[in-house]
């Protein structure tokens, strides 16, 4: 099922938090402690600390156990690649590429969407539109897969090549991006949320030039996914309820932090590593575009296949993965 903020408000959260274990059909104490990792600052945090709140791994039959907290992005994956935590919360386009390379892991779920991905600009600069960073310098982690989506878009959709067009400079992370711009060291950025309603709160002269999930969505009618679960296959295997179970973590999680956004930003803080208020904004303006698309769901799946075919086509992903790579309950 796909649920949205719509989907929430009008269905209610009552049954997300008040199922009674005969009506779940099994204990909390039938499966293992499943691992799973967090990684700081970002907004996965908001999504392990409402888990964690809720307890709504034991609502779903198993117990996560504490996640283990991350600050470097290359050092989250390649734990998981070799199995030292079971359950990852990363963008589902490099869980394809660990797939296509072997690491033994199966796509669970969609959480948010692209809407998270943002070219800004000074205002200053008198940009209004992202054909207008031509010959400008533009600040991006051109290391990193959200850069070459951000690329694709923009050629496939704009008939713009980024890295002709402007100047490309190189950062490590989201936050540099946004440093720059506000430096006047560049003129405009790529970045993603929270970090684009943190620059919007701090510097008054920025603007979000350009969404990239918006662009998607405009020129294919689909969603384009972003972040999402994946799980090891060991895993899975040992435990064939296992999967369906962590689904349903996330469903649950998904529909309670859009069904009273304050009170879900309340019980994580200033732990993401952003102000609660930032954090808001980021979910109420829907850049941060909470949704959950479950791989059993065959319209999800096809909203999937369909990035992935979008991603192949412009070589992010080498090839097709196989079936393998999705859970089926």
């Amino acid at each position: 099922m796909t649920m949205n903020r719509r989907d929430v408000l009008s269905a209610g959260l009552g049954a997300a938090f008040a199922l009674p274990a005969a009506s779940r059909g099994w204990a909390a104490a039938e499966a293992a402690n499943v691992r799973w990792a967090s990684l700081t600052p970002g907004f996965t945090v908001l999504v392990t600390e409402f888990v964690r709140y809720h307890k709504l791994d034991q609502k779903n039959g198993f117990t996560l156990g504490t996640p283990v907290s991350y600050s470097s992005v290359p050092t989250y994956y390649s734990d998981f690649d070799v199995g030292n935590y079971d359950v990852c919360i990363g963008s589902w386009d490099t869980f394809a590429v660990r797939y296509l390379g072997g690491v033994p892991c199966k796509y669970i779920c969609t959480i948010t969407t692209g809407d998270m991905i943002n070219f800004m600009s000074s205002k200053k600069a008198g940009m209004k539109s992202i054909e207008e960073v031509a010959g400008k310098v533009v600040a991006a982690p051109q290391s990193t897969g959200t850069y070459r989506m951000a690329r694709a878009v923009l050629k496939e959709f704009h008939k713009i090549d980024i890295e002709t067009a402007a100047k490309v400079q190189n950062v490590t992370n989201p936050a540099a991006s946004v440093s720059l711009l506000r430096a006047g060291s560049v003129q405009a950025a790529l970045t993603w949320e929270p970090n684009v309603s943190a620059g919007l709160a701090e510097d008054l002269d920025l603007q979000v030039l350009f969404n990239v999930g918006d662009a998607y969505t405009k020129a294919t009618s689909g969603v384009l996914p972003y972040f999402g679960i994946a799980a090891r296959r060991e895993l899975l295997e040992k435990d064939k309820k296992i999967g369906s179970r962590i689904d349903g973590v996330f469903r649950d999680c998904i529909a309670g932090i859009l069904g009273d956004v304050p009170a879900a930003v309340k019980i994580v803080g200033e732990r993401t590593g952003f102000k609660p208020s930032v954090l808001t904004e980021a979910i109420n303006s829907k850049r941060l575009s909470f949704k959950y698309m479950s791989m059993n769901d065959p319209e999800a799946r096809k909203t999937t296949e369909k990035a992935i075919d979008f991603c192949v086509r412009n070589k992010l992903i080498a090839s097709k993965p196989d079936e393998g790579f999705f859970y089926k309950a």
